[in-house]
């Protein structure tokens, strides 16, 4: 069973849980984190973190700085650079933990965490095995295929008032994460209401402009040798495929590709004994 945790990261307390599997130790481990604005509760439906225990890992599922049970402010505030050094510290915790051998750590992420464990793995050692999955390859190129290029313009215009704003020491300004109308919320709202009670509709402006500049995969070639699976729906037009098809093609091995049918939130759905055992099997393979 999974027990609360926390650990610091960026001068601030990150929590989440922690399981351990049974047996005697050190075991391998995997860092697993959320999504655009997810909490770890989501995961209690489509349960990555409980498949990978089962197989015999060490997995911690914690909350991104400014959200769900994690400290930082401004709350609701997605920093890509800040939840890369989450992941970071985690392994940190994990590499101190008398269960974990520090020398078998890996980690796994989805849509915008998908594109933070493409740069983690690229710049740190310590991970043996990564597993990106529905992955944000290029902020940029997803708000502009977004957005009109006249909402471009005025979506960098509210940007530089929010600054302007905050250099006044006024409240940043809030703005929902997802249309009510979106594929996102029709997801979330399809959950146990205990699974995303943690779970908010709602971000910083500045959310968006740290994502627009954001280029997770810029540097996907420095993986190697790190084992990298990547796992794409073929029908995601939120984080498009064929943006990770690309970003695949630039890797370097050992690396392996597993396509599944639908859309982006398949690879929780009707793909999920797909998408986490191709994960598991990874990591077994790696770790």
């Amino acid at each position: 069973m999974p027990h609360d945790v926390e650990f610091p990261s960026e001068g601030v307390t990150l929590r989440g849980w922690l399981t351990v599997p049974a047996g005697d130790g050190p075991h391998p481990a995997i860092v697993v984190s959320g999504g655009f604005g997810g909490v770890k509760e989501v995961f209690l439906h489509h349960n990555y973190p409980q498949v990978f225990a089962d197989a015999g890992f060490v997995v911690l599922n914690y909350d991104h700085i400014n959200c769900g049970t994690s400290d930082g402010t401004p709350r609701q505030e997605l920093d890509p650079i800040k939840q890369q050094r989450g992941y970071k510290d985690a392994i940190t915790f994990l590499a101190g933990h008398p269960d974990v051998d520090a020398e078998r750590i890996g980690i796994w992420g989805t849509s915008y965490s998908g594109g933070h464990v493409l740069a983690v793995a690229a710049s740190d050692r310590r991970v043996k095995c990564v597993v990106s999955q529905a992955m944000t390859i290029s902020g940029r190129d997803n708000t502009i295929a977004r957005n009109s290029p006249a909402a471009v313009v005025d979506l960098y215009r509210r940007f530089a008032e929010d600054r302007l704003a905050r250099q006044r020491g006024e409240a940043p300004v809030r703005v929902q994460a997802f249309a009510d109308d979106s594929d996102s919320v029709r997801f979330i709202e399809s959950l146990p209401p205990e699974y995303v009670e943690n779970w908010k509709n709602e971000i910083t402006l500045r959310s968006w402009e740290l994502y627009a500049e954001y280029e997770p995969a810029a540097f996907i070639e420095r993986i190697s040798p790190t084992p990298l699976l990547m796992v794409i729906p073929t029908g995601d037009t939120m984080t498009p495929s064929a943006d990770g098809l690309s970003a695949y093609n630039r890797a370097l091995e050992p690396k392996a590709l597993v396509t599944v049918d639908g859309d982006h939130y398949a690879v929780y759905g009707e793909a999920f004994e797909t998408t986490s055992g191709a994960a598991r099997d990874w990591f077994l393979t790696h770790l």
